[in-house]
């Protein structure tokens, strides 16, 4: 936990940049609008650009200056931060925090699946564990162990390094999704999972089940042990989109910003669900196999975002039962008019651009251009958002993202 000097002077010098662009009037702006299009409030699209596994060529590894392995995660960070504020400039608001989260290991479901690939974010298959129902009771709750001396000596680490330049926050994103559908098919192997739609409906039920009340328990244990912190702020939610919000409606009737560790629950917080896995499957099957089981983790939120590359077009009828939801992704492949339709000023319109433009060799902003130029001439009644994810390559070129907020922010200027 030793730094050399070097490193510290670096992530001092890094923070300090990091802090002035967070002190510029137009991130206060950006806040602000975010907190009225939150709010369905008509606004501007507001356009964010998440290259996901492309930052490893935007700031790749070589690029890192600190010697210290956890002082180069730091950098890193910073880093990325100031390629926002300074080259990206989507609406992304940068703020002068810096997060450390809890130091933890979490066992898994009693079963585990084997990965083939997958270096370096590519593509990967696995060994799934659970082949045969009969071995159900082999399965077990995941258990969470926080390591709270490393949390803390990380946390004071932080504190010193960065004092007097930047607010140090202990903050962990305990998870992205709570949809249970990838970790029904990490156990049962994606194929098989599509197969037991038909071949197992009983095993299929008693396995959403199972991981709808380990996720519930799992929810209660980090809930219970104070462990929480709000994601109403400018904090990442869903599959896009940032938590600021003024409103409060938490069941328990505080507000929704308030408030950080003991205390916080998850009725002051987004909640998210996808099912992903499940695209091929009929709007009934997803009916009767997914979603009564994510419904009641939902329940347990005050505002909910749903969806993620799925397009739910054809579910639209079973999603619109979600409780206070309020932010729905439209996928590249979802049918946008009728989106449109359904959505309306009611919802968030979380609009998903094909990332694959920026992975090819030949960077066709045309197609990019015309892309969006088509899918918001149906947007013109709805609360709009444009998020750029899911990008494992830009293919070495950096300035491809920029250009892509560019034109976004062009084409969006006809709503």
């Amino acid at each position: 936990m030793t730094f050399p000097n070097a490193d510290r002077v670096t992530l001092r010098v890094l923070a300090a940049c990091v802090a002035e662009l967070a002190a510029r009037p137009g991130e206060k702006e950006k806040e602000t609008l975010w907190r009225q299009h939150n709010a369905l409030t008509a606004t501007r699209p507001l356009i964010f650009c998440d290259p996901e596994n492309g930052w490893n060529e935007i700031v790749p590894s070589s690029a890192l200056t600190c010697q210290n392995e956890l002082a180069r995660q730091w950098e890193f960070t910073l880093r990325k931060e100031i390629f926002w504020g300074t080259e990206m400039k989507d609406d992304r608001v940068i703020r002068p925090v810096f997060d450390i989260p809890h130091v933890y290991s979490e066992s898994d479901w009693g079963m585990h699946e084997t990965r083939l690939g997958g270096e370096h974010g590519g593509a990967y298959t696995w060994e799934a564990p659970l082949k045969d129902f009969a071995d159900f009771d082999k399965l077990r709750f995941p258990v969470i162990s926080v390591d709270y001396d490393q949390t803390s000596r990380n946390l004071t680490l932080a504190q010193e390094i960065f004092d007097g330049i930047l607010e140090v926050r202990l903050y962990t994103q305990w998870w992205w999704t709570l949809g249970l559908t990838q970790t029904y098919s990490n156990l049962r192997g994606l194929t098989q999972m599509l197969m037991d739609f038909i071949a197992e409906p009983e095993g299929f039920h008693r396995l959403m089940a199972f991981l709808r009340d380990g996720t519930l328990a799992r929810l209660d244990f980090i809930e219970q042990n104070s462990l929480l912190s709000p994601n109403t702020g400018g904090e990442y939610v869903g599959s896009g989109g940032f938590g600021w919000l003024d409103e409060s409606p938490s069941p328990a009737g505080r507000g929704m910003s308030e408030g950080q560790g003991e205390g916080v629950t998850t009725q002051q917080m987004w909640g998210f669900c996808e099912a992903q896995e499940t695209v091929g499957v009929s709007p009934k099957m997803f009916a009767e196999f997914i979603l009564p089981y994510q419904i009641p983790i939902l329940e347990r939120f005050a505002i909910n975002c749903y969806g993620c590359c799925e397009p739910l077009d054809k579910r639209w009828q079973s999603v619109r039962t979600i409780p206070r939801l309020r932010r729905v992704s439209v996928s590249p492949w979802a049918n946008i008019p009728k989106m449109a339709e359904y959505l309306g000023g009611d919802y968030i319109f979380s609009l998903k651009p094909n990332p694959v433009p920026l992975a090819t060799s030949d960077f066709d902003e045309s197609l990019m251009r015309t892309e969006l130029c088509e899918k918001l001439s149906h947007l013109k009644d709805c609360c709009v958002e444009i998020i750029m994810k899911d990008n494992h390559t830009i293919a070495d070129d950096p300035r491809r993202v920029v250009r892509w907020v560019e034109i976004a922010r062009q084409e969006s200027e006809s709503l």
